[in-house]
């Protein structure tokens, strides 16, 4: 979808993702709106950009993103509640939900993620992209894992 090299930057992937806006938007789900690409927060006099912002209506909340290469790394999270916080104080309306943070790493290491407790109580998600289908057999894997990691959670 995004017809992107076999190596690339976050400015490269953050730039598909804008030429392919409509089609990025769709994969998220209804009620996605744009807001800003970029969008700039000072904090101390130092310039923060956080990579894409959203607005989600059904939820009434500001969606932040922050692209990534590579796998998921701890400073991750501290950058985005950081964004959070002050998305919450500067940004949100008063008729809205506190934002959430969404990072999207190009590839997956869930233990990381398990041992900082980024769980479904965490208003930072974190997943993996890709940029092309992965093969039937990665997908059939994760798929079967998703619904191990599903049932586990759902049915205790």
């Amino acid at each position: 979808m995004l017809g992107l090299p076999d190596i690339y930057s976050e400015k490269e992937l953050e730039s598909a993702i804008i030429s392919q806006l409509a089609e990025f938007i769709k994969e998220f789900g209804n009620d996605f709106t744009f807001v800003a690409r970029q969008k700039r927060i000072t904090v101390d006099s130092t310039d923060y950009y956080i990579d894409l912002l959203f607005f989600h209506r059904e939820l009434r909340r500001l969606v932040a993103i922050d692209l990534k290469l590579g796998k998921f790394k701890p400073e991750y999270e501290g950058q985005m509640l950081l964004y959070l916080r002050y998305l919450n104080q500067n940004e949100r309306k008063a008729w809205e939900e506190s934002p959430i943070g969404l990072v999207l790493c190009s590839e997956g290491n869930t233990e990381h993620i398990e041992y900082l407790m980024l769980d479904e109580n965490s208003p930072i998600k974190v997943a993996q992209y890709y940029t092309q289908l992965p093969d039937k057999k990665v997908l059939a894997d994760k798929l079967k894992r998703a619904i191990a990691i599903a049932r586990e959670l759902y049915l205790e």
